[in-house]
């Protein structure tokens, strides 16, 4: 009984030790991954989003290249009949889109489809206004009604879309 008594007096003590070391160890290696996860996680925010800001910069300037205002200063021409600009308009859009297609890696799912809506969006008012265009309108004829429909809306679709990327950056930020 009293070798019993005596491995007790060992044991008991040196369980108590060993637990001691293995919780502050197992909390020593938690607290190193933990503080490595967000060295890794900072890394990673460095250099991701200058390349994300960089998408957004090249959303908000297709967007604003695909605005009316700047698709008739750049597309349109006085010699161009209603059609031809239409045509002309619509190529622009979807080659401005394809060009920057890739951006979507870098954005959130809704902004992106914020875009493709206001892409749209502008396709359809053009569509909308070319029907009601006669069939040997000029351009400048077409350009003035496209103008006067995007005075009409409250905000253009482009514009809105915009004003959304910019509330996401500034929460990015």
């Amino acid at each position: 009984m009293e070798i019993l008594a005596d491995i007790l007096k060992i044991t008991i003590p040196a369980l108590i030790v060993f637990f001691t070391a293995w919780v502050i160890l197992k909390n020593m290696i938690k607290n190193d991954q933990d503080k490595r996860m967000q060295e890794l996680i900072l890394q990673n925010s460095r250099t991701v989003t200058p390349i994300r800001l960089q998408a957004y910069e090249r959303i908000v300037l297709f967007l604003e290249r695909i605005s009316l205002e700047s698709l008739l200063v750049r597309v349109s021409s006085s010699d161009m009949t209603a059609s031809q600009l239409h045509s002309a308009l619509l190529n622009t859009i979807r080659s401005e889109f394809e060009h920057n297609l890739s951006q979507q890696i870098y954005m959130s799912q809704q902004a992106w489809e914020i875009v493709r809506n206001a892409r749209s969006n502008m396709i359809k008012i053009i569509n909308s206004e070319a029907e009601k265009m006669p069939a040997n309108a000029s351009g400048m004829a077409f350009s003035k009604q496209l103008l006067e429909k995007i005075m009409e809306l409250e905000k253009e679709p482009t514009r809105a879309a915009i004003d959304y990327i910019k509330g996401e950056i500034a929460r990015m930020i």
